[in-house]
């Protein structure tokens, strides 16, 4: 059965590169439904090279496709690390990768989601009453999203800076301090 979640994601826009976490391992999400759940650190063990992965806006195909990632290649780029699930893409220069990237800006996108199957999970019941799930092996991954609602508030998405990016901000420091110190030897 395919399930779906939302993480809280901090965005920056200064180009047209997107970066999120889509989740976070052992990090509890929001109750969703008498359960909360926790990714184990296992859980993506093989999964990125048997999925097909899309990068869609809250999780709606028929809005269309920002990135994709066929078994580890293609322009989305997903990445395992001790946090989580890193996703990178370049927003595409159409009306919904605009629409992203102004939304990201606004500040109204701010969280991550996925899809997926589960292959092993393990539930326990907590002292309050209610239950923790702990999905111990995806099955396979169907999307990252950015998204306006969360399930996990540890997820993120920014706008990434790069390149010519990175030169002209260089380039503005410089000058601040060549200005700088030209003032400080006028006085």
């Amino acid at each position: 059965m395919k399930e779906t979640r939302n993480n809280e994601t901090e965005f920056k826009v200064e180009s047209r590169s997107i970066v999120g976490y889509a989740l976070k391992f052992n990090t509890e999400s929001k109750d969703l439904g008498g359960f909360t759940e926790i990714i184990a650190d296992t859980a993506l063990d093989g999964v990125l090279i048997r999925s097909d992965v899309l990068c869609l806006m809250n999780h709606d195909i028929d809005r269309g496709v920002l990135a994709r990632s066929r078994k580890g290649k293609g322009s989305l780029k997903l990445t395992i690390d001790k946090e989580g699930l890193k996703y990178e893409f370049e927003a595409p220069n159409t009306a919904l990768g605009d629409e992203l990237l102004e939304s990201v800006k606004r500040g109204d996108i701010s969280s991550s989601s996925f899809a997926f199957c589960i292959d092993k999970d393990q539930w326990d019941k907590k002292e309050d009453g209610s239950y923790k799930r702990t999905i111990v092996a995806f099955r396979e991954l169907y999307d990252v999203s950015p998204v306006y609602y969360p399930a996990y508030d540890a997820t993120s998405v920014s706008i990434d800076k790069r390149g010519f990016d990175l030169l002209k901000e260089k380039e503005t420091e410089e000058l601040k301090e060549y200005f700088n110190n030209l003032k400080s030897k006028i006085k």
